[in-house]
C-alpha cells in the first residue's frame, strides 16, 4: 500500500521508508533512519541517526528517538538504536542510542512505553514489557521479557530486572531485581513473587509453587542470600525456573534487592 506522508514532514534522502507507512505533521526524520512496513508516526516526532524501527510500531506525538546519548563520555561515535516490531511508543518518549561501550541500545518486540518514558544509552529491553508513565531507565540497564515497571520509577544505571518481574510505581531501583519478583519501595525491596504476571504467562501451578518456595528460601528464611542460594541449589535447582533465578543472582554485578522483611 502507498505511504501517507504529511506535506509538512521532513524526511532525509538517506532515510529508508517501508510500505504502508504513515507520517504525521511536522515529523523530522534525519540521517540513515530505517522505518519498516506499517509503522505509524504521529505529529512532531523526531527520529535521528542510525535508528531502526520495526514493523507495525506506533509512535505518538513528540517522541524523540535516536538523539545523542545524555552521557558526558559520548563524543559523537557512530552508534545504533534498534527498536523491534509491534511496539507502542506513546507521547514524548525519549530513547537514546548506545555509546562506544556497547554501540547500541536494543528494544525488543511488543513493548508499551507510556508517556514521557526515558530509555537511556546502551539499554537492553526484552519483549512484551510495559513501562508506565515517566518510568526512567538510566544507562546500561537490562530488562528481561514481560517486565512491568510502574509509573515514576527510576532504575539506576547497570541495574538488571529479570523476566516476569513487576516494580511498583514511584520505586527507586538501585540493585538487581530477580526474575518473577514483585518489588516496590525507595529503595526497592522484594515483597514476594509476581503471582498474577506468572499465572498470565501460562506457567503451571506446580511451577508457580516451586518459584514461591524458592523466593521464600532466598528472601524470607532469615538466612544470608549466599547460604539460601546454596540450599536452593541442593534442593530444587532441577526446576528450570528456579535455575533461571539462581543463574540471575549468580551473575549479578550490583547485588540483589533486599527482602522487605529486612530492617534498614
Amino acid at each position: 500500500m502507498a505511504n501517507e506522508i504529511h506535506p509538512t514532514a521532513i524526511i532525509a534522502k538517506e532515510a529508508t521508508i517501508g510500505s504502508n507507512v504513515k507520517v504525521g505533521p511536522y515529523v523530522v526524520i534525519e540521517g540513515p533512519v530505517v522505518i519498516s512496513d506499517n509503522v505509524e508516526i504521529g505529529p512532531f516526532v523526531h527520529i535521528k541517526g542510525n535508528t531502526f524501527i520495526g514493523e507495525n510500531t506506533k509512535i505518538f506525538t513528540g517522541a524523540a528517538l535516536g538523539n545523542p546519548p545524555q552521557d558526558m563520555k559520548f563524543k559523537g561515535e557512530d552508534t545504533n538504536l534498534i527498536i523491534g516490531k509491534d511496539n507502542t511508543i506513546r507521547e514524548y518518549v525519549m530513547i537514546n542510542p548506545g555509546t562506544s561501550a556497547t554501540g547500541k541500545t536494543v528494544i525488543g518486540d511488543g513493548n508499551l512505553f507510556m508517556a514521557y518514558v526515558h530509555v537511556a544509552h546502551d539499554c537492553i529491553v526484552g519483549n512484551n514489557c510495559i513501562i508506565a508513565n515517566v518510568g526512567t531507565l538510566a544507562g546500561h540497564v537490562e530488562i528481561g521479557d514481560k517486565v512491568v515497571i510502574g509509573g515514576l520509577t527510576g532504575v539506576h544505571q547497570f541495574t538488571r530486572i529479570g523476566s516476569f518481574a513487576i516494580i511498583g510505581g514511584c520505586s527507586k531501583v538501585v540493585q538487581d531485581v530477580p526474575p518473577f519478583a514483585m518489588a516496590d519501595g525507595h529503595p526497592a525491596k522484594i515483597y514476594g513473587i509476581n503471582t498474577i504476571g506468572i499465572k498470565r504467562a501460562g506457567i503451571a501451578q506446580s511451577d508457580r509453587s516451586v518459584i514461591k518456595k524458592a523466593f521464600d528460601t532466598l528472601f524470607f528464611s532469615g538466612h544470608s542470600l549466599s547460604k539460601a542460594q546454596e540450599s536452593l541449589t541442593k534442593e530444587i535447582s532441577d526446576n528450570k525456573y528456579v535455575q533461571q533465578i539462581i543463574d540471575f543472582i549468580s551473575s549479578s554485578g550490583r547485588g540483589i534487592c533486599r527482602s522487605a522483611k529486612e530492617s534498614d
